[in-house]
């Protein structure tokens, strides 16, 4: 098992889990942060951090989200200190099915 981060963070970014990340394997893209999978030690303590909900297990998601994480995360940067989510973020924060319409591949 590991943690990923779902569609929820896209287009708010807050970065409360990265703060409390022991091994530093989120990587942040222009509107989201991932989670490494590979890096990540199952640990949890970056699930109840997210203030909306972003970060679940891999077990409580579709396989797609794995994937996403695996892949951005071998193409973002690192990011191990918090920062203010987006500008716009509480006008998205509780809006559903952001990735077809806001997912940015760039970093």
């Amino acid at each position: 098992m590991t943690y990923v981060v779902t569609e929820a963070c896209i287009k708010c970014k807050y970065t409360d889990c990265v703060e409390v990340c022991p091994v530093d394997c989120f990587y942040e893209g222009e509107n989201m942060l991932v989670i490494n999978p590979d890096e990540c030690i199952d640990c949890g303590v970056c699930e109840p951090e997210c203030p909306i909900e972003a970060i679940k297990s891999d077990a409580d998601v579709d396989i797609n989200w794995l994937k996403i994480n695996k892949e951005y995360a071998g193409k973002w940067s690192n990011i191990s200190v918090k920062k203010d989510p987006l500008p716009d973020h509480e006008k998205y924060k509780n809006m559903e099915d952001k990735y077809d319409n806001f997912f940015s591949e760039n970093e």
